[in-house]
């Protein structure tokens, strides 16, 4: 009788459906490798962490408090992403390691959870907290206060074009190539590098580092760096679509090249998905996704920048740079869930990682409004609706799949871009 009302039986499209969600949201390793790295160990994982923690406990100075916080707080993480490696998901990637994305899932939700409890705190409790964990922060100045933005942008020369290619050029390049990588469209990087510049225009009252003069946005920015990094991303990614993936276990490669190049293929993709995000049959629900998609990556974009200006701290300082490479690292298996979650008609909710990085965007977000009232005070709301009206217009681009289509497509962008420029030139005072 109380197994009647305690249990239900499953049907098997519930058993089918649970199945193909495990093997989006938690790749299954194959029998090719050395066996040694794919077994539970436990035990031995258990005695090695109290060990450590007795070592910890009983051998150091706890005479300097501020040091013992230090230290807490490290081991604190560490056994956390121990746990980690023990109970969550592996992701949707198995290379180099499933423990590896095993623990940066456990970053995540380590970061969400720093997000809620900074949220709850004060201003001055945050700015003690940020003066702890680096003093140098009590002199750091907004980059906007001590530098100037749009400045005589009629004096064009070739000095000033080639002061331009420093390391945040480069970091442009690389970061576009990284993001093709993981978008694998020629139409949705367009249309993301594209309606990034009109961001910049529609928010360029808040934050005025992002004043630059047309021939920086358009030449530079999209068409150099951002152009450079997409052709090269996608390059990549042909290249990878037309190989052949084959593997086989290293136990059974005999020579010490053999073995030495496929301990080097491990930080290689095991296979590659052709990705198409939208095409002419697309549903109104998957239309809205990729919406959806640019809006979270635009908001993603959006946080770096105010976040920086609001906690005041230069973008070289490690807080700045270890967060864009934290983020750049959960923004891998992010895609490819939110990609399987649109495309796969099977895939009924959105995978773990993909569901705390959507929490993360809009906690920083909320954190910004928070602690920077007196700078979202002064928002003019019809840029902000003209922003949302643009990349919603401009979502058409990103069905674009082939190069031979990008080009008309980006000249009508460009034109776009340069008579928005135009438009608001008097607003803006460019």
């Amino acid at each position: 009788m109380a197994s009647a009302f305690g249990s239900r039986t499953l049907s098997k499209d519930d058993v089918n459906y649970r199945m193909h969600f495990r093997t989006i949201n938690e790749q299954q390793v194959e029998d090719i490798t050395i066996d040694f790295f794919y077994k539970p160990h436990t035990i031995t994982l258990l005695t090695c962490t109290v060990l450590s923690l007795m070592y910890f406990a009983f051998t150091r100075d706890d005479g300097n408090p501020d040091n013992n916080l230090w230290v807490g707080l490290i081991l604190v993480i560490s056994f956390f992403l121990v746990i980690s490696v023990l109970a969550f998901p592996n992701g949707p990637f198995t290379r180099p390691h499933p423990a590896i994305w095993r623990i940066v899932f456990g970053l995540s939700v380590l970061y969400f959870l720093f997000l809620v409890f900074i949220i709850f705190l004060n201003w001055e409790q945050v700015k003690s907290l940020m003066f702890w964990l680096d003093p140098n922060l009590r002199y750091a100045k907004r980059e906007a206060d001590v530098m100037e933005y749009a400045v005589n942008c009629h004096v064009i020369t070739w000095e000033r074009i080639l002061s331009h290619f420093d390391i945040f050029a480069f970091s442009h390049f690389w970061g576009w190539g990284m993001k093709a990588l993981l978008i694998r469209s020629y139409g949705l990087c367009w249309t993301i590098s594209i309606t990034w510049e009109l961001t910049e225009l529609f928010f360029m009252h808040l934050l005025p580092n992002f004043a630059e003069c047309w021939w920086d946005q358009v030449i530079l920015d999209i068409l150099l760096c951002n152009g450079g990094g997409i052709w090269l991303g996608m390059t990549v990614c042909r290249f990878l679509e037309m190989r052949t993936y084959h593997w086989a276990s290293i136990k059974d490669i005999h020579s010490t090249t053999g073995k030495i190049k496929r301990a080097a293929l491990q930080f290689t993709p095991a296979s590659w998905t052709y990705v198409r995000w939208l095409d002419p049959k697309s549903s109104l629900q998957r239309v809205t996704g990729v919406y959806l998609f640019m809006i979270i990556w635009q908001l993603t974009e959006l946080n770096t920048f105010f976040l920086k200006h609001i906690f005041v701290f230069p973008a070289c300082h490690a807080l700045s740079w270890c967060r864009i490479l934290f983020i750049g690292i959960i923004t891998a298996p992010t895609v490819r869930q939110y990609y399987a979650y649109l495309t796969d008609t099977q895939c009924k909710r959105v995978g773990t990682q993909c569901w705390v990085f959507g929490a993360i965007a809009f906690l920083e977000a909320l954190a910004c409004v928070k602690f920077g009232q007196d700078l979202f005070s002064k928002t003019q709301v019809l840029y902000v609706f003209l922003w949302l009206v643009c990349l919603v217009s401009s979502c058409g681009f990103s069905s674009l799949e082939d190069v031979n289509s990008v080009s008309p497509a980006l000249s009508r962008a460009l034109h776009g871009c340069n008579c928005l420029r135009l438009s608001l030139n008097s607003c803006f005072g460019l």
